[in-house]
C-alpha cells in the first residue's frame, strides 16, 4: 500500500511538471493568517488559478481575502452583512462572481468581484447549505439539515430560485449529513459523513448510487475533482484529519484509494481543500475546539499533492 501510494503520488505529479514549475517559481507562504477575531470558525476556501483566496467563518459568515503570495488575509466581506451571519462553501463561477452558502441562514448569496450583493436565495427554512459546486447552467447544493440537493440556475443575468434538486427519499442509504460536492459535468460526487459513503448522482436521470470503494473508506467534508483524481478531506478518528487521494474510474463509478496526506495539526479540524498550483491548502477550522484559539489558519496539506 505505501508503494503504491509513492508511486502514484510521483506519477500525478511528473504528470504536471509545467505547473510545478510555475508554482516554484513564485515565493508562497505555506501558512496563512486569515483572521486573529476571537470566535471565528473558518470552514469554506476558493483560491483562483491567479492566486486570489477567499475563506469563510462558518460562526459569523465573515468571507476573507488574499492572495497565496501573502501570509495574511484581509476582510472581503464582514461578519452579518446582508444577513450573511455564517457562512461555509465558497466558488468562483465563469464570470468571476463569488458565491457562498450561507449554511444555517438557509440562503445562498451571489456578489461581484468588488464585493457588491447581485443576488440572494432562500431555501427552506431551517435548510442548513452546506457546500456547492456548478454544473453547467445550475449550482447544486448540499442540505446538511434536510439531507438534500437542492439546485438554482445560474448565468450571465444572475442566480436563479433554489428548488429542491434530490430529496431525502431519493437517496439510499438514507443520508444523515451531506456536506462535500463536486462534479466533472456529468455527475455529481457528494459526501456523507454520517455513514462515512460517497454518492454518485447522474445529472441527466438524477439516478444515485453510491460510490464503491472497494480498499477503504472515501467520505468527506470538503472534495477537490481533478480528472479522474479526487480528493476529500477525511475525519479518520480520534482527533486525526487527513486528506484521501482517490483514483476513480472513467464513469466514476468506482474508486480506489492510494494515499492519505499526512495529519492537520493537533486540534486543528480541517475541512476544505483547494488547489494552488502544484499544491493543495486546507483549513484549519478548529471545530472540535470551537470557538478555538487565535489566529485562525490556512496551511499547506503535508506530504501530498
Amino acid at each position: 500500500m505505501k508503494r503504491l501510494a509513492v508511486l502514484t503520488v510521483l506519477i500525478l505529479a511528473a504528470a504536471t511538471p509545467s505547473a510545478t514549475a510555475q508554482a516554484g517559481a513564485v515565493h508562497r507562504p505555506t501558512s496563512y493568517v486569515v483572521s486573529t477575531t476571537p470566535g471565528e470558525n473558518l470552514e469554506g476556501i476558493a483560491v483562483t488559478p491567479g492566486g486570489t483566496m477567499y475563506v469563510t467563518s462558518v460562526a459569523t459568515g465573515a468571507v476573507y481575502r488574499g492572495t497565496t503570495r501573502s501570509s495574511r488575509l484581509s476582510l472581503f466581506l464582514p461578519a452579518g452583512s446582508d444577513g450573511r451571519t455564517a457562512a461555509t462553501g465558497i466558488h468562483l463561477d465563469r464570470w468571476g462572481r463569488v458565491l457562498v452558502a450561507g449554511a444555517s441562514t438557509s440562503k445562498l448569496f451571489l456578489y461581484d468581484a468588488r464585493g457588491r450583493l447581485l443576488d440572494v436565495r432562500k431555501a427552506s427554512d431551517g435548510s442548513f447549505l452546506n457546500d456547492f459546486t456548478i454544473a453547467g447552467d445550475a449550482v447544486y447544493v448540499t442540505d446538511s439539515a434536510h439531507n438534500q440537493i437542492w439546485r438554482a440556475p445560474l448565468t450571465r443575468d444572475g442566480l436563479g430560485e433554489l428548488e429542491p434538486w434530490i430529496t431525502r427519499d431519493r437517496i439510499q442509504p438514507t443520508p444523515y449529513f451531506l456536506n462535500g460536492i463536486v462534479t466533472d459535468g456529468r455527475v455529481l460526487l457528494v459526501g456523507e459523513q454520517g455513514q462515512d459513503v460517497t454518492y454518485r448522482i447522474d445529472l441527466r436521470t438524477r439516478r444515485v448510487t453510491v460510490l464503491d470503494v472497494p480498499n477503504g473508506i472515501l467520505s468527506g467534508d470538503g472534495y477537490l475533482l481533478e480528472g479522474r483524481r479526487l480528493y476529500a478531506v477525511y475525519n479518520a478518528g480520534g482527533g486525526k484529519y487527513v486528506t484521501r487521494l482517490a483514483i476513480l474510474n472513467d464513469d466514476l463509478t468506482a474508486a480506489t484509494l492510494v494515499a492519505d496526506s499526512g495529519p492537520g495539526a493537533t486540534g486543528a479540524t480541517p475541512t476544505t481543500i483547494a488547489r494552488d498550483h502544484g499544491r493543495l491548502l486546507w483549513v484549519n477550522s478548529q471545530l472540535d475546539l470551537a470557538p478555538g484559539t487565535p489566529p485562525y489558519t490556512v496551511t499547506v496539506v503535508p506530504g501530498l499533492r
